[in-house]
């Protein structure tokens, strides 16, 4: 494989996959693993290599047991990324040329494990023509990203993402979604709950560019990008603190409703780091 840019990070999961293809994560499938489970008669398992002789002795039927084993299995991991028109605002840079780190990386973590990768993005609709089929093939991921680095969104909302659940496995996934969250609370909780029976990250995207490093003093005007409505603001110390203090509150918000659905954010704010996302599932996922 040709060298890539996307950085590594290692995930793991705190419940038993139902995948059966192997994988690196603990799972219910019987297997050639490591993780002893029980035993059986010979004939209902017929692996020879696995006789248990003390278990055969012990038996007053006279059956043949052999031991077995969980396999390890493979998950299938998703991004699920917002591409309404908030997530086009470039400060440091641009909103979803960080989406696009983060998928490129998602999706290279995921080859290095086995797992299958897709990717589904959304904005009022879910996106057919921003759909990837779950592949363990990291070629068409990076392409994807790449992509997804040079898209400028329409002003359109984020009303997509309570169709996203139809789009993923039916089997349970690692899903990684990527928005910046500027929708109603209301909507969102409704998402949320939608996508309950997957792990879900959160990922939070937001920029200083949005409300720590706005013009000290003058006026300026804004769009709102996902309905085109444009405001003139008259920027002063006081309104600046003010916007400040919104997205401090908007923060413990979205953290108060995630954690309510033990969905733990993980922020990323001008630059993404593999290693905060390691430490992340270290710090939330029992090993």
């Amino acid at each position: 494989m040709q060298q890539n840019p996307a950085q590594e990070f290692s995930y793991h999961i705190g419940w038993r996959s139902k995948g059966r293809h192997p994988g690196r994560h603990s799972s219910i499938q019987t297997g050639l693993g490591m993780e002893f489970r029980g035993h059986a008669p010979l004939i209902a398992y017929p692996d020879p290599r696995r006789i248990d002789l003390r278990q055969t002795l012990r038996d007053p039927t006279e059956q043949i047991h052999v031991r077995m084993f969980n396999q390890k299995s493979s998950i299938p991991v998703y991004v699920v990324c917002d591409l309404s028109g908030s997530m086009g605002f470039v400060g440091e840079r641009s909103k979803l040329e960080l989406a696009a780190d983060i998928c490129a990386s998602a999706a290279y973590s995921a080859y290095r494990v086995n797992d299958p990768f897709g990717f589904i993005g959304f904005d009022d609709d879910i996106r057919e023509d921003w759909l990837f089929t779950s592949t363990t093939k990291v070629h068409g991921a990076f392409e994807l990203a790449e992509r997804l680095r040079g898209y400028r969104p329409a002003s359109r909302g984020a009303r997509g993402l309570l169709d996203a659940d139809q789009f993923l496995s039916r089997e349970r996934a690692l899903v990684f979604l990527i928005s910046d969250f500027h929708m109603p609370a209301e909507a969102l909780e409704k998402a949320l709950s939608s996508l309950m029976r997957h792990h879900v990250v959160p990922v939070v995207l937001w920029d200083g560019a949005e409300y720590k490093k706005l013009p000290e003093f003058g006026i300026t005007s804004v769009t709102d990008a996902e309905t085109g409505a444009r405001r003139t603001l008259f920027l002063r110390r006081g309104y600046r603190e003010r916007i400040a203090e919104a997205f401090e509150a908007r923060r413990t918000q979205l953290r108060n409703l995630f954690m309510r659905y033990d969905m733990p954010p993980f922020f990323v704010e001008e630059r993404f780091k593999a290693d905060d996302m390691t430490e992340y599932f270290y710090q939330f996922v029992a090993a």
